[in-house]
């Protein structure tokens, strides 16, 4: 992630963009959802909140299966109660986990995010004290070169 925009009408830059979001707030809702996390398989509850461009904010947490693979990653949560909301502009999202190390989304999860959004903030945090510092990175650092629409032949 770069610094500023170079200069007038240029986008601003994913590091701009963080600068500008609420993570306190967003850091409470992922917190908050986390709580109530299904994960009786693998005890590690995960809490995400999707900020929207409209200034909503969706939060979603891990819904575990005994059938591992139909568990519901909170990344995904989020962003079907987005969807779900008629919202379609996602520009920041916080995951928490457990800690002590930071989680960071899946690939099935990124891929998911990469479709609404080339590329926004990702803020990476662990419940509770004792865990590793916060850390913000980026959809495109997490997933570059992602798969999109553009890839398939119409």
């Amino acid at each position: 992630m770069s610094g500023a925009a170079e200069g007038p009408g240029e986008a601003p830059t994913v590091a701009d963009a963080a600068q500008e979001i609420d993570w306190a707030a967003l850091d409470r809702a992922a917190l908050a959802v986390r709580e109530r996390a299904h994960a009786p398989y693998s005890a590690y509850a995960v809490g995400a909140a999707i900020l929207v461009r409209s200034g909503r904010v969706f939060a979603g947490c891990n819904v575990e299966n005994a059938s591992y693979g139909l568990t519901l990653c909170a990344e995904r949560s989020a962003i079907a109660q987005m969807v779900a909301a008629g919202e379609r502009d996602p520009i920041a999202l916080t995951v928490a986990t457990i800690g002590p190390l930071l989680g960071s989304p899946c690939g099935m999860c990124r891929q998911t995010l990469a479709e609404f959004a080339r590329d926004f903030p990702i803020r990476l945090i662990a419940a509770g004290s004792g865990g590793a510092p916060a850390r913000t990175t980026s959809l495109a650092a997490l997933l570059p070169d992602a798969f999109g629409a553009a890839a398939l032949s119409r």
